[in-house]
């Protein structure tokens, strides 16, 4: 098992002892990259999915990134990805004397978190086993307040869900 601990990083609200913002408008969210970043996280994610790929012999990874309802990280925008996935295709010993090419798949990148819901329950997901808060309780209770929580809520009620999400307060 590898253990990836993005701690060691900091800088990130995420990651340090640094205050996860709450109660903001989503203009607010959609304006300079957010203290809730993790520098380079995707990169190093898909890094160790591009080393196992390659020792597995497989060329397709898929990672869950967001362009449309999302907090403003470069690690989420199609650009990213494109330069990642070119990247591995020059770095890799499978690609460069293996022929075929590596790619990175992004099922939601362009769905809104309504249609991300919609299709999570199409396919049976148990919302209520999940959360997406940025600074859950000691319990796992999920904030309410904080970017990612006022994102999730917003794509129930436009998906037409009900949230099963434990909110700590409500």
């Amino acid at each position: 098992m590898v253990k990836i601990d993005l701690r060691q990083f900091g800088k990130s609200a995420l990651t340090s002892d640094i205050s996860v913002p709450k109660d903001r408008d989503e203009k607010q969210m959609g304006g300079d990259i957010p203290i809730t970043y993790v520098p380079a996280r995707n990169t190093i994610f898909l890094s160790y999915a591009l080393a196992w790929a390659e020792v597995m012999e497989v060329r397709d990874v898929f990672i869950g990134v967001n362009a449309v309802d999302y907090s403003g990280y470069p690690d989420c925008r199609p650009e990213f990805i494109g330069a990642f996935e070119q990247m591995a295709n020059l770095a890799t010993r499978m690609t460069v004397s293996g022929g075929r090419a590596f790619a990175v798949h992004t099922p939601l990148v362009h769905l809104t978190k309504a249609e991300i819901i919609r299709r999570g329950v199409e396919l049976g997901v148990d919302y209520a086993m999940t959360h997406s808060c940025y600074d859950p309780d000691e319990r796992g209770g999920a904030c309410g307040r904080c970017d990612s929580c006022l994102l999730r809520k917003k794509g129930f009620v436009e998906a037409g869900v009900v949230d099963p999400t434990r909110y700590v307060g409500e």
